[in-house]
């Protein structure tokens, strides 16, 4: 579904992305693992065309999308859930949520939509009129993920779904992970420092080292690397 091809990116004359070849099939789950300043979230902004590549190309579903605009490509059927929520703290829970259909106009679609994400997080429907800024940190998570659900995407970008957030609400966030995965058969790319999380969910990683994929692999694969088990787990 995603073919990530020998891309390279810069920021000014600073080379941030090397040669990076990455692939999503459809209905997979694909972890990247990386420290800061790896590049993995100048891949997910390159991806949405937030970062333009200075080589390589990227394709969705057989189409290149690496000359898009962000809006284009969301409406291709790309959503993010960024590191930062990115939620309108003044606005309450339902206008937050809507805005993730924002491109579809059948109001049909939009209904059976929230019927769906309602069913995967049942107290957003009981608490609609509550302002976003008011949730904790992983209720703030969840709204960003079913936000996402909302575009009816094929494909969920996540960028470091468990950061800032206790334990238990880990556990909780990665069930839902799961649980999206196996019921609507979405493909995700998952940005995650949490290697033992990422890799439990995942089925396939790749380990992105200053701007260069340096390893991948089956999931399982991954966890007996001695360079991974050393830096990671």
């Amino acid at each position: 579904m995603l073919e990530i091809k020998n891309v390279s990116t810069k920021y000014g004359h600073l080379p941030i992305l090397m040669d990076v070849s990455i692939s999503v099939a459809r209905g997979e789950t694909v972890c990247i693992l990386g420290a800061n300043g790896a590049g993995k979230t100048t891949l997910l902004k390159t991806i949405v065309g937030m970062v333009k590549p200075t080589a390589g190309e990227i394709l969705f579903d057989n189409e290149l999308i690496s000359n898009l605009s962000p809006h284009q490509v969301v409406k291709s059927g790309i959503a993010i859930c960024p590191e930062r929520e990115g939620l309108f703290p003044k606005m309450s829970i339902e206008s937050n949520l809507f805005l993730g259909a924002y491109y579809e106009t059948d109001k049909n679609k939009i209904q059976q939509r929230f019927e769906e994400v309602s069913s995967i997080f049942p107290w957003i429907r009981r608490r609609l009129r509550q302002k976003a800024g008011t949730l904790s940190g992983g209720e703030r998570k969840m709204l960003t993920l079913a936000r996402a659900l909302m575009s009816g995407p094929k494909l969920i970008l996540m960028d470091e779904p468990s950061l800032g957030l206790a334990p238990a609400t880990v556990i909780e966030v990665f069930n839902v992970i799961k649980k999206i995965v196996n019921d609507a058969q979405i493909s995700i790319l998952l940005i995650e420092q949490n290697a033992q999380k990422a890799l439990d969910v995942a089925q396939r990683g790749y380990v992105l080292q200053k701007g260069s994929v340096i390893l991948e692999g089956a999931s399982k694969g991954l966890c007996n690397e001695d360079f991974v088990q050393r830096c990671y787990l």
